[in-house]
């Protein structure tokens, strides 16, 4: 496999890192462009991947190539690489927010095969959430080196494009939420006389710890409470205290505002 990025902003440069350290994709077989030079030449000095004067070049060598540029530049991409990719079996792989594969298609005036990805934050530490969808033309062999490719930063899995706006607030807005948590969690304990620092660390591990159960024990989140809650101790009191102050209807408040936000964009 021939893989080409068109951009190398943070998420691309995760991707990149993912797929090289973990073997999925050896640093020679990578292609990249990026209108700053800079960024691909770092690359090119970490990784070992090829650096493209234009994305025309990108798509000219790929079989599979990320378009992982800003959403309002992509259809100028599309126009650009439209020759070079039309009716050639390349795979197309978009990773730019809320541009759908009849987007994609429309501004390529052809229909080719088209995935449209969308990591979360977390890839730069191999651990993003992502989710994808692809068109019919898009073989199960080909869905499986996407998968392979974006396995190297986390988890993927397959949805169909009708749950994406859902998905960009569970698994693209949520790490935002975390943080909010986590946050508040050290800053109580700064509260109490903790310093900072240490309070954050221990705050971030029970997160970690906290998100890794509920992947790995197969019990619902609520048993999970209740494993940890004794009798008249100090957890329930803390449950049972945000409970009262609302702060399940706040996540739930705050995922709706923010699926109203992506309809309206």
């Amino acid at each position: 496999m021939k893989l080409g990025f068109i951009g190398c902003g943070n998420m691309a440069s995760a991707i990149i890192s993912g797929t090289v350290k973990s073997g999925t994709v050896a640093g020679s077989d990578i292609y990249a462009f990026n209108p700053t030079e800079t960024k691909v030449n770092m690359l090119a000095e970490k990784f070992g991947i090829n650096s493209c004067k234009s994305g025309v070049e990108v798509a000219d060598i790929c079989d599979y190539i990320v378009l992982s540029v800003k959403p309002n530049v992509l259809a100028g991409v599309l126009n650009e690489i439209a020759g070079n990719v039309v009716g050639n079996g390349k795979v197309l792989i978009s990773i730019a927010a809320g541009k759908s594969i009849d987007f994609i298609a429309e501004n390529l005036n052809s229909d080719e095969k088209i995935v449209r990805v969308m990591p979360n934050i977390n890839a730069v530490v191999s651990e993003s959430c992502s989710a994808y969808c692809a068109n019919s033309l898009v073989s199960e062999n080909e869905k499986a080196e996407v998968e392979k490719l974006f396995s190297a930063v986390g988890t993927i899995t397959e949805i169909d494009e009708s749950m994406f706006p859902l998905f960009g607030v569970i698994g693209g807005c949520s790490p935002a939420f975390v943080y909010m948590f986590i946050d508040a969690l050290a800053r109580a304990g700064v509260q109490h006389g903790m310093k900072k620092e240490l309070a954050l660390k221990f705050a971030a591990q029970s997160v970690l710890g906290s998100a890794k159960t509920v992947l790995e024990s197969n019990e619902h989140p609520f048993q999970l409470i209740d494993k940890v809650c004794s009798p008249g101790g100090t957890t329930i009191e803390g449950v049972v205290s945000l409970q009262a102050d609302g702060f399940e209807s706040a996540v739930h408040n705050a995922v709706n505002k923010a699926v109203e936000k992506d309809k309206m964009l």
